[in-house]
């Protein structure tokens, strides 16, 4: 059973970076992808991150292709997504999400098999 464990949220300044930290374990043979979604209120879900575990191939979103970087430690079964130059857009629960396959397209809540509980980054 998969499980993920978000940290490193909190409040910023605008221009600021943050680096987010999603502890995983119980990844199965049916796990490919460990990806970073976003939600404000009112707004949909979106996700803006992953990485491929084996491969370590990258996706980003275009809302945040050339601030964000995603990246895993598996010595220490930890995935980071480096946020810089945060915006106040950028406010939002971050969650971090596993599944199988998002077939090399856009990253969508439909591909995820597997949520973490959420942390919240506030920037001002």
């Amino acid at each position: 059973h998969v499980q993920l464990v978000e940290s490193g949220g909190g409040s910023v300044q605008a221009g600021g970076s943050l680096r987010l930290s999603c502890e995983v374990s119980g990844i199965t043979e049916g796990t490919n992808f460990i990806g970073w979604f976003r939600q404000s209120p009112g707004k949909e879900r979106e996700g803006v991150a992953a990485i491929m575990i084996r491969g370590a191939t990258t996706y980003y979103a275009d809302s945040v292709k050339g601030r964000c970087t995603i990246s895993q430690d598996n010595a220490k079964n930890m995935v980071y997504l480096q946020v810089d130059s945060l915006k106040a857009e950028d406010t939002a629960m971050y969650y971090c999400a596993a599944g199988w396959s998002f077939g090399g397209g856009t990253l969508l809540r439909r591909h995820v098999n597997y949520w973490g509980q959420g942390t919240q980054v506030t920037v001002s």
